[in-house]
């Protein structure tokens, strides 16, 4: 196999530099000289992951499609801690991305089964308070594009990134009670009545009709103490009017003739 390097950093003061090769190898050079200090084995699948810690030259963080992480003194090219991300009944989950707190002393990390790791000092408790499965309902939303190809969500026909902020769902898309609906940024700070997402049936891809978040408040409803706009009610309905009258009209107008043939009849 020829060897290619899949990931490449370098420490926190820059005198080291670390690459993944897909021989499964993490290799520690010199910054200055390109001279090869180590070799770090134990990583069984390829490596996309590297992060060095935030303040500490010595400590760099890998993680790979094996389930393993790793953190490595690179100084000596040796482990200091090792994780593998074993999930009941389904093996292994890969590991596609880790990030440090800025004070370095916590790392979260995802997986390919859609869990966040949290690694660090201290107690977990304050993590226990909120749900297992957190999910946006808009997250597996279609998307469409306009005659000016751009993006368009398929529902609601709005930019994704002018939508109202998403509601927080457990991986059936059910919603979670209220106080959890305030951790979604922009909603801190809305009235109960306006963290109650709107239900509805809907098919799954498999035939399946289950119970969903289907849609939500407009971006001026979710504001604290406003009701909705009964000009916008009104101007809705004048334009239904108008639209009825118009296909009715068009239904009663004289038909031309078709393909050069027969005489105009009265619909």
């Amino acid at each position: 196999m020829k060897p290619k390097v899949t990931m490449i950093a370098w420490n926190q003061n820059d005198n080291y530099v670390v690459t993944a090769v897909n021989n499964h190898l993490l290799k520690v050079w010199n910054s200055s000289t390109g001279q090869l200090l180590h070799d770090l084995v134990g990583h069984a699948d390829e490596v996309f992951v590297l992060e060095p810690h935030p303040f500490d030259c010595r400590i760099m963080l890998s993680a790979g499609h094996d389930g393993n992480i790793f953190i490595w003194d690179i100084t000596k090219g040796t482990k200091t801690k090792h994780y593998f991300n074993m999930i009941e009944g389904q093996g292994h989950g890969a590991v596609f991305d880790c990030k440090f707190s800025p004070d370095g002393q916590h790392f979260a990390c995802t997986d390919s089964h859609g869990h966040l790791l949290i690694f660090g000092f201290g107690c977990s408790r304050p993590y226990e308070k909120i749900p297992d499965q957190m999910f946006f309902h808009t997250d597996y939303r279609p998307l469409i594009r306009d005659s000016n190809n751009y993006v368009l969500d398929e529902q609601t026909q709005q930019a994704p990134h002018l939508m109202p902020p998403p509601f927080l769902v457990d991986v059936d898309g059910n919603p979670h009670p209220t106080k959890y609906q305030r951790l979604v940024p922009g909603r801190e700070n809305c009235a109960d009545e306006h963290l109650i997402p709107q239900l509805g049936y809907v098919a799954t891809s498999d035939g399946e009709v289950v119970e969903q978040v289907i849609g939500q408040q407009t971006v001026d409803q979710d504001e604290p103490g406003l009701e909705p706009s009964i000009l916008d009610g009104m101007i809705r309905q004048l334009q239904l009017e108008q639209d009825q009258r118009t296909g009715a009209d068009q239904e009663s107008a004289p038909s031309g003739p078709q393909n050069g043939e027969g005489t105009p009849r009265r619909g």
